[in-house]
């Protein structure tokens, strides 16, 4: 870890890993149990640049250089899952209406998400629609002073929560015929509900399938130029991409730490379990993951502080990174033995989050097949 962070980032790492283990770990359980979250942490973490931490501080935010922000997601991602999950979504949104939102969305909408006063969503994915975006089928119609709204949204994470989604659909106007557009629809804006969807990872976060029932968007909660969303939405893939490959290196050292700690404490056969030689083969197999799966997330997060597009790094460091943080957690179940399925101890729980990590922001395919393109300069998505 001290090779990638200046002395600065280390001492923000130390306080922001204190926090969370004082003031977040104690309460897990209980929000996995009954699948919520508890927003108001945010209240404190925000202080740490957990809202905002990513824009400009003209906007209120605090400029962090990827690097940093990186450090952050690993701190969450070690700390819980789910937490860094919602702040990957809260701050897609907020990045979003930071650089291309109206002075008067900026004051609606992003002021008060910086003061955790706003939750949000991204309704990108769909029933017919996950790592092709080209494929939107959700229809926005200009009809004079606002936008008809209509289709279905699936696995959108704080869906039920969600007081704005920022949504992309297909649009049609007189200037417009079937390209991307991103609105910012509103809680309780007739036709528009959200439904909870029960999945096996990431059970606090809020899932949902939205949908959207000629729901009428006055023409001012557009967000950005019409018919603009696909490149700006293929852009935040692949940072935010970065953000999952820095969440699954902070998991998988959590599942290292408490299986380096329970090989050290629990005895079978008349002698603690990691002097065993195959116990110890797992503890070496799942530092090597965790160091390469570092080591590949924060060369994309330093390519992206260059100013490079790096879309073989960040593909390649979630690609890796996601694959290893499961097989870290498979390795530490094993390593615990039927402690590792108790619901309420961590490995249960990362061993199933660690899963998730492998399908948002591009399956583990998809990224094989972008890292190939930029390796071959030979597209293989058709």
């Amino acid at each position: 870890m001290s090779a990638y962070l200046d002395p600065e980032q280390k001492i923000l790492k130390e306080q922001v890993d204190r926090w969370l283990a004082e003031n977040v770990t104690p309460i897990i359980n209980k929000h996995e149990k009954d699948c919520t979250f508890p927003f108001e942490i945010l209240d404190e973490l925000k202080n740490f640049g957990y809202l905002g931490g990513k824009i400009p501080e003209a906007d209120g935010g605090f400029d962090l250089p990827y690097t940093t922000w990186g450090m952050l997601m690993e701190s969450a991602g070690y700390c819980w899952g789910s937490l860094r999950t919602i702040v990957n979504i809260t701050n897609g949104t907020i990045q979003k209406l930071s650089r291309f939102g109206t002075p008067d969305q900026k004051e609606r909408f992003l002021k008060p998400m910086l003061q955790n006063k706003l939750k949000s969503c991204t309704g990108l994915s769909e029933p017919n629609v996950g790592s092709d975006v080209r494929g939107i089928e959700c229809r926005a119609v200009k009809k004079g002073d606002h936008y008809v709204i209509t289709g279905r949204k699936l696995w959108i994470t704080n869906g039920i929560n969600a007081d704005i989604c920022q949504v992309v659909a297909r649009t049609y106007s007189d200037e417009c015929d079937g390209e991307l557009s991103t609105f910012i629809v509103e809680k309780g804006m007739p036709g528009y509900s959200a439904k909870r969807v029960e999945k096996l990872v990431l059970r606090p976060t809020g899932t949902s399938e939205l949908e959207f029932d000629n729901v009428k968007v006055p023409v001012e909660n557009r967000l950005g130029p019409e018919g603009k969303a696909l490149s700006g939405t293929l852009a935040g893939l692949n940072t935010a991409r970065v953000n999952i490959a820095m969440g699954a290196v902070g998991a998988a050292q959590s599942a290292l730490d408490l299986s380096i700690e329970y090989a050290k404490t629990r005895s079978q056969f008349g002698k603690l379990i990691g002097e065993h030689q195959l116990v110890q083969k797992y503890i070496v197999d799942m530092t090597i993951r965790v160091k390469a799966a570092r080591a590949l997330s924060y060369t994309a997060a330093q390519a992206l502080d260059r100013g490079e597009e790096a879309r073989e790094d960040c593909s390649i460091a979630k690609l890796y990174a996601t694959k290893a943080a499961f097989e870290v957690a498979d390795m530490a179940l094993q390593v615990h033995g039927g402690l590792g399925y108790a619901v309420g101890y961590p490995i249960e729980r990362i061993f199933r989050d660690t899963k998730g990590g492998m399908i948002p922001e591009g399956t583990v395919e998809v990224q094989t097949l972008i890292a190939g393109r930029e390796i071959l300069g030979l597209n293989a998505i058709t």
